[in-house]
């Protein structure tokens, strides 16, 4: 009998969680498609390279890499950019768990973040007010020039238009990793290339810590760079592994 309750309580809260989620579709589908939000852009990228850096435990700096690039880091990942001479990275993306976070990765990136700075900061889905946030940035000394929140349909809208398809951010499995939506925004912006450091669908780990934790976003990143390269987008890599894994051409400086 106590194996039947167990079940049948497994049961029930697999039904929760499905109803939970069919719930959030319906709600999210017709918020965006009564909204129909603008892609996200940023102007700043138009016409420019772009590197964005990832937090893959190995990455490469591109040939050619000066300032004239435009650099955009994600989460703890402008330490890597801080070794090729980047104090100051462009953009930052980060995502809203990263300031409250009690989970290791969340505690890495604050620690590896305390006293560094970025010019542009964006907050991906935080749903609390703006105060709150810069109480939490100033609790491990980030800095920033300015400070935006980058709410869930701009983020929908940009990958629709790079895509074509409309990712509600419902299933995990199904949500593209920040670094890829860095690219996504670098393309929407028109930026004239796009070069991939430290974003390598198939690698566990990270390089701000040693706990080698999973990446969940590996099979929809792997999806997207590859149908990027399908359409002979300008998007490259500066890591030969990841090109030999996506078909993305290895950046040589111009291209």
């Amino acid at each position: 009998m106590a194996a039947e309750g167990s079940i049948l309580a497994t049961d029930f809260g697999v039904f929760m969680s499905n109803l939970k989620d069919i719930r959030s579709k319906i709600f999210r589908s017709l918020w965006y498609f009564l909204t129909r939000p603008k892609p996200w852009v940023e102007p700043s990228l138009q016409g420019r390279k772009v590197v964005v850096v990832g937090s893959a435990p190995h990455s490469s700096m591109p040939l050619g890499f000066d300032p004239s690039y435009m650099t955009i880091s994600v989460n703890g990942s402008q330490i890597v950019a801080k070794k090729w001479g980047v104090e100051k990275p462009d953009i930052t993306l980060m995502t809203f768990n990263q300031i409250e976070g009690t989970n290791t990765n969340a505690k890495e990136v604050r620690r590896v973040l305390d006293g560094e700075r970025t010019g542009k900061l964006y907050l991906l889905l935080w749903q609390h007010s703006k105060k709150r946030l810069m109480a939490g940035l100033t609790r491990f000394n980030y800095r920033y020039d300015d400070l935006y929140i980058a709410g869930r349909n701009r983020r929908i809208a940009l990958v629709h238009a790079i895509t074509g398809k409309v990712n509600l951010e419902i299933e995990r499995q199904a949500k593209f990793s920040n670094g890829v939506i860095g690219v996504m925004l670098a393309l929407q912006s028109g930026a004239e290339a796009v070069v991939i450091a430290g974003i390598n669908p198939a690698s566990k780990g990270h390089i701000y810590n040693v706990e080698n934790l999973d990446r969940g976003h590996s099979g929809p990143d792997l999806a997207a760079l590859m149908e990027m390269r399908r359409k002979g987008l300008p998007v490259y890599t500066a890591d030969p592994d990841v090109a030999e894994a996506t078909g993305l051409p290895l950046w040589t400086g111009s291209n």
